[in-house]
């Protein structure tokens, strides 16, 4: 199991304070690795901060918003002052926003964006030069089994997943003689505050549910593994790829 040692690694997890984040922050520290998360709420990150610290390896946050460029090179700068480098970053925070293309109010759309896509542009320059000095690393982006899919209330959402995944890839390809591995996975159903703020509002998103193979909605726990293994050396020969984490939904529907 030494290929999934995370021992003497660090990581950033952006919107590690509740959801997906938090289930990936866990399983980094369940494979050994120092994490810091981050989030705009220091109350939601200091409660998320007491429980990670339960399972052991050393774990804070930083209180910023990822739509701000300068809080973002600073989150990273904070990072490596606090553990001396930088081997892993999380690009997982995001924010909903649910209206037909026709009704699409454009500052929602910027605010969408900035929040989604533009942060995870901003977070992965800033790191790239400290991953890179750590010798190798992995960058992990959390994308959305939208992508897959032709959903009518979603398009600025989904859009801005889809532009995390096409960076991705561009980062992949840049960033592979520096031995940094970029992958996307595409969460489906998980059970968050904002998975079941769409199932109140329609029970068309309840019915994607039953066509999902597992036959059950997904948990934050359910991105710990594939997190891990695709932060780990045991993925060091994958890059560029976008990985469906959903249950069967897309592929069996």
């Amino acid at each position: 199991m030494h290929r999934f040692n995370l021992d003497g690694k660090v990581a950033i997890v952006t919107g590690g304070n509740r959801g997906i984040g938090s289930g990936i922050a866990r399983g980094l520290l369940e494979c050994g690795a120092s994490v810091v998360i981050t989030g705009r709420s220091s109350e939601r990150n200091d409660s998320m901060v007491a429980e990670l610290r339960k399972i052991g390896p050393p774990v804070s946050a930083i209180t910023m918003d990822v739509s701000d460029e300068h809080q973002c090179h600073s989150t990273v700068q904070e990072t490596v002052r606090r553990h001396g480098r930088l081997d892993i970053l999380v690009n997982n925070a995001g924010i909903g926003g649910s209206q037909l293309p026709h009704e699409s109010d454009i500052s929602a759309w910027h605010r969408i964006m900035n929040t989604n896509l533009t942060s995870v542009v901003i977070m992965s320059k800033a790191a790239y030069p400290e991953i890179k000095k750590a010798g190798a690393g992995k960058i992990l982006n959390v994308g959305s089994m939208g992508t897959e899919l032709a959903v009518a209330g979603l398009g600025a959402y989904i859009a801005s997943k889809a532009g995390i995944v096409a960076f991705g890839r561009s980062c992949s390809a840049a960033w592979a003689a520096d031995n940094i591995q970029v992958n996307t996975v595409l969460p489906g159903y998980i059970d968050t505050e904002m998975t079941q703020a769409r199932l109140q509002k329609s029970p068309f998103h309840g019915r994607w549910i039953e066509r999902t193979a597992a036959g059950r909605i997904g948990t934050p726990d359910d991105l710990a593994g594939i997190a891990a293994f695709l932060c780990s050396s045991a993925s060091d020969f994958i890059t560029g790829q976008d990985i469906l984490v959903d249950g069967g939904l897309v592929r069996g529907a």
